[in-house]
């Protein structure tokens, strides 16, 4: 128990999470400023803030977020000079806006598996994959099946036996 000069007391708070030390303003800040900017699509409409939130594959978060970490390293590296500029166009900071879109791309990934943690599949099936994309651009899924990807070993027979595993002696 913590007791204050007022006389006020609370409960300890140890084991607490803090989020006011482990969170920046100036990060949170700089990433608002980010995720502000990108709501505006190619039609002009903005998206709303919350647009991510409705679901995007996983496959395509670790897609993009690779991407934007390569311009990352390149820059830490000393590589990615074009980095160290700031845009003429916005007057954005190129290096800070690839670790926002980072920031963006783990915070979507952490989000999808924190919703549905049982159904996790990092690689969801093509059905998935393109369903899930046409819903983002306003489309209908694709309507994939079976008969349009036929297998390219049916009907070949092999007089072979099936060989067994491997045995590595670990």
């Amino acid at each position: 128990m913590r007791e204050f000069n007022t006389g006020a007391t609370r409960d300890t708070d140890q084991g607490k999470l803090d989020f006011e030390g482990f969170l920046s303003p100036l990060v949170l800040e700089r990433y608002a400023q980010f995720m502000n900017k990108n709501r505006k699509q190619a039609d002009g409409k903005l998206r709303d803030s919350d647009n991510w939130q409705k679901g995007i594959p996983l496959v395509v978060y670790m897609k993009s977020m690779w991407r934007h970490f390569m311009d990352v390293w390149k820059y830490h590296r000393g590589n990615g000079k074009d980095l160290y500029t700031v845009s003429t166009d916005d007057e954005i900071n190129l290096a800070e806006e690839a670790l926002c879109a980072v920031i963006f791309n783990a915070s979507g990934y952490l989000y999808e598996l924190l919703k549905q943690p049982e159904s996790y599949d990092p690689s969801p099936s093509y059905e998935d994959f393109t369903g899930n994309l046409a819903a983002l651009y306003g489309e209908p899924p694709l309507e994939a099946t079976t008969e349009d990807y036929p297998d390219p070993y049916e009907g070949i027979v092999s007089s072979e036996q099936t060989p067994p595993p491997p045995t590595h002696g670990w």
